[in-house]
């Protein structure tokens, strides 16, 4: 099984996977978790220009990186790990390049759609959790960490990247869940592992 994570910075991603991994051990299931960009030496070399505050960076160029570092991932761990029958976890996939290229930098969605393919050569998570909270929340719960290239991006720019993945969660409802990632942590991390649960079993049946 694979399951990405995706919303804005801020919306707890990195906790809900952390506890979902954890629940998964618990089961006695081999699990791995994994970041897009990083994951391998190259990504993060890679996942370091992209987020360095020092790094003035084309939006074609932006692209390129993030299919070039993805491509890694999936070559080295991704697909090897879910041939070993690994439960693969991972914080970002194509659906943020579709909503932070496509929607924020505007670069036209019928060549985001085909990076993406190029890098993933159609391989798509079997569930995404979009974890949706207002670019208000993000700030507030970020307002003390140091922020990164892209999360110094202002307000219009995440009302763009959030409508973009609102978009993807009515297009693709069928492997998108977006849940409100303003409720409870504990029943935000409940809901995910109930629907991990269906998903498992449904997996096992077909």
């Amino acid at each position: 099984m694979f399951i990405s994570f995706e919303g804005i910075d801020g919306c707890g991603k990195s906790t809900q996977i952390r506890r979902l991994q954890m629940r998964i051990e618990a089961e006695g299931l081999p699990v791995i978790a994994m970041r897009d960009p990083g994951g391998t030496a190259v990504s993060e070399k890679i996942r370091q220009i992209l987020l360095s505050t020092e790094s003035v960076i084309d939006p074609v160029t932006e692209l390129l990186l993030y299919e070039a570092a993805r491509a890694q991932i999936l070559a080295e761990k991704i697909r090897p790990s879910l041939a070993e029958g690994h439960v693969v976890l991972i914080d970002r996939f194509f659906d943020s390049t579709t909503a932070y290229q496509g929607y924020g930098r505007k670069i036209d969605l019928s060549l985001i759609h085909a990076a993406n393919h190029i890098a993933t050569q159609g391989l798509s998570p079997d569930r995404t959790y979009l974890i949706d909270i207002s670019w208000d929340e993000s700030q507030k719960r970020r307002i003390a960490s140091q922020k990164d290239r892209m999360e110094n991006e202002g307000r219009d720019f995440f009302e763009y990247v959030r409508q973009g993945y609102l978009a993807l969660a009515e297009k693709e409802s069928g492997r998108v869940l977006r849940l409100d990632g303003d409720q409870n942590i504990d029943r935000l991390s409940n809901l995910i592992y109930q629907d991990f649960l269906t998903l498992r079993d449904r997996t096992k049946s077909s």
